[in-house]
């Protein structure tokens, strides 16, 4: 499989929250309208099915449907679908949908349904390569109990099955090592909590959350921060920092979607078995946006 040249998966791309109705059916005319937004406002794409779009709980004509709305609003070039599931076979499934949607990469996590090994991980990537579309790995250990390693991504780099991954561990540590490991596999920010502490170390993208709320001062943010600029990049970072550290909470979702809806987006309600955030949890993420918008970051 040839690698495109442009790598569409650089630069930011929003990892979409998804507008849902109050009678919690998916708002497609909401979704798409989202999608045009943000690029409109200096995102680069679009990652929707995403553990921030609530995939897990879609039906699977939904799910297609999301990803038809996002390729209609932006064309399949800024369109990077999240496509993991438990099994190898169905996550090729939806890689082969996204493909034949026109999107131009993936987004995959490891087999999750059990703490897989390392033949397991590579038989997984494997299979999912082989709908032809570049794999972006996602590396969430905190949530899929499945780590990849260093070690293991230069591998599944080398025998062509990755392009890039969005790292979420949380140890900007590894960033070096990759680059060692690994130099022609992309660093995408997977944890918007760590963006600069990445992005010095040579991330080439970013697999945003908060940045549906706030595209604007998020991708001058990260432009600063992967240019090497700090004295834009560390005061703006210590601005955001206290909403972006929700990226990294489980209430995440309800906490972007919140902050969508002061700052007059639409980011509504959420799907069970999400619940909807404490009163203290609300207040917190409602002052820090809040404040956000007063500093004009909005």
């Amino acid at each position: 499989m040839t690698v495109p040249q442009h790598r569409p998966w650089r630069g930011v791309l929003v990892a979409t929250a998804l507008p849902l109705t109050a009678e919690l059916a998916v708002d497609h005319a909401r979704f798409a309208d989202h999608c045009t937004w943000l690029v409109e406002n200096g995102c680069d794409g679009v990652v929707p099915n995403g553990s921030l779009g609530e995939y897990q709980v879609l039906t699977p004509e939904e799910r297609a449907e999301v990803v038809e709305t996002a390729v209609s609003a932006l064309g399949g070039e800024r369109v990077m679908p999240g496509v993991s599931a438990y099994g190898a076979a169905e996550a090729r499934r939806w890689a082969e949908q996204a493909r034949d949607a026109g999107c131009a990469s993936v987004m995959l996590l490891p087999p999750n349904a059990y703490r897989a090994d390392e033949r397991s991980v590579l038989a997984h990537f494997e299979e999912v390569a082989k709908a032809g579309l570049p794999v972006v790995a996602y590396n969430n250990p905190i949530d899929t109990k499945v780590d990849l390693v260093p070690e293991l991504l230069a591998k599944l780099h080398r025998e062509g099955f990755v392009q890039a991954v969005k790292e979420f561990s949380g140890d900007p540590r590894r960033a070096y090592r990759l680059a060692e490991l690994a130099p022609e596999l992309d660093l995408l920010i997977g944890a918007d909590d760590v963006l600069l502490e990445l992005a010095v170390a040579g991330a080439k993208g970013w697999v945003a959350g908060y940045p549906n709320a706030l595209p604007r001062a998020s991708v001058q943010l990260y432009r600063a921060a992967v240019a090497g600029d700090l004295d834009t990049a560390l005061p703006l970072y210590r601005q955001l920092h206290q909403l972006l550290r929700w990226d990294s909470q489980v209430e995440f979702v309800q906490a972007i979607k919140l902050s969508m809806d002061i700052v007059g987006r639409h980011g509504g309600p959420v799907r069970p078995p999400r619940v909807p955030l404490l009163p203290e949890q609300e207040a917190a993420v409602r002052a820090a946006t809040v404040k956000a918008v007063a500093a004009g970051l909005a």
